[in-house]
């Protein structure tokens, strides 16, 4: 039995691995649209940017690995079509049968319409390896650099540039920083964070354009303000690349929609992480995370195998910015009630209800916290907010 791989980023690599792991004998074949091999993302907006890491350090296996353990990795090899009824894929101009297809394809990042500068030089998104290495030459000391998004990526290329030494100014069009993503209290912690670094945050602030001839020179704000600019970041989201499967006439919902086993509408199509969404509680999720593309493309590659399990999605995130580490666990949608904990020294977390129901925790500098409140979560106990607050020592809620 022949297993295709289109995709070769986190979720790729895990479903490859646990395929052999489990003990499929079969060949696998791995297409990655990169030169690389399979590497880390989250290290490129922060040790990688930093110049804290080499590239091998971000390989998520030897290369000796994938001979090892025969898995046909091709890189620099992008899938051009998929033909479900032959099942064949398109590579390099062959056609190559599969027995099972998972799509791990991940995610494409927004960029700015050329209309308004996106097109400019000096103009980055923040995604991969190749885009990393594009950037890190404007990285001076005293130089000037605008970053349109005040979500995650941006605010981690923030502290990046500030720690470099560079004039950093964040735009974002929400009313505050991390308004899609996160509560009030969180926002305010970041806020305060990037501003005592020197940061410039303009919340409530749109961009009219970029202006510049060939390359970009500043930035034209919706009030009519002009800001100056060496280059310029944009991290406003991804969107799932959902090209291939859109094309093959697989059903898409807010990404390649699979059932609970990690099935596409085709049979014989699987798909995982960033490109994929679920079934969950009730409704259909897409989680764009490390560890939802590593549980995800696992369960994958165990029902392949014929292990009929539905994946359970145990959400839980990090970011890394100046000397703080925010970490989230579960989701905090339609919350309705934050609670605050201090933690030791500057440590805090912020626990998000819904009703009476835990429903996730950012704990800023506050491991124990985020450790708890992830087994609280993942065993659906929600203890009550005041224990939360009040309780000693936080372990004894698991107790409870």
């Amino acid at each position: 039995m022949r297993v295709v791989i289109v995709g070769a980023g986190q979720a790729g690599a895990a479903l490859a691995a646990k395929l052999r792991a489990l003990g499929h004998q079969g060949e696998i074949v791995m297409l990655g649209d990169e030169p690389a091999p399979p590497y880390q993302r989250p290290p490129l907006s922060k040790a990688y940017l930093l110049g804290e890491m080499e590239e091998e350090r971000l390989w998520l296996r030897s290369p000796e690995f994938w001979a090892d353990t025969a898995i046909d990795l091709r890189l620099g090899q992008p899938v051009t079509a998929i033909d479900p009824a032959a099942r064949t894929v398109m590579v390099g101009g062959e056609a190559l049968a599969y027995d099972h297809l998972a799509l791990t394809t991940g995610s494409t990042p927004r960029r700015l319409p050329d209309a308004i500068g996106g097109g400019l030089e000096g103009v980055y998104t923040v995604r991969t390896l190749a885009d990393v290495d594009a950037m890190r030459a404007e990285f001076q000391p005293s130089r000037r650099v605008i970053i349109v998004g005040g979500g995650y990526i941006g605010l981690e290329a923030a502290a990046v540039a500030s720690k470099l030494g560079l004039l950093v100014t964040v735009l974002e069009m929400a009313p505050r920083i991390l308004q899609r993503v996160a509560s009030p209290e969180t926002s305010a912690h970041m806020r305060a964070l990037h501003q005592a670094h020197g940061v410039t945050l303009l919340e409530a602030t749109g961009l009219d354009r970029l202006e510049g001839t060939n390359r970009v020179t500043g930035a034209v704000l919706k009030d009519g303000r002009v800001l100056p600019a060496d280059f310029v970041i944009v991290g406003v989201g991804i969107t799932p690349d959902t090209r291939l499967a859109e094309a093959a006439g697989l059903t898409l919902d807010n990404g390649i929609a699979t059932d609970a086993f990690g099935r596409t509408s085709d049979p014989a199509i699987w798909a995982a992480g960033d490109c994929a969404s679920f079934p969950w509680q009730g409704g259909r999720l897409r989680l764009e995370s490390v560890g939802n593309a590593i549980d995800m493309a696992e369960a994958v590659a165990a029902n392949i195998l014929g292990a009929a399990q539905p994946y359970e999605a145990m959400p839980w995130f990090w970011s890394d910015q100046f000397d703080l580490k925010l970490q989230i666990a579960g989701l905090n949608t339609s919350y309705d009630r934050v609670v605050t904990r201090p933690g030791e020294g500057e440590a805090v977390s912020f626990w998000y209800y819904r009703g009476e129901t835990l429903l996730a925790v950012d704990a800023m500098n506050d491991a124990r916290a985020y450790m708890v409140g992830k087994r609280l979560i993942e065993g659906g106990k929600s203890p009550a907010p005041d224990l939360v607050v009040g309780t000693a020592d936080l372990k004894a809620l698991l107790k409870a």
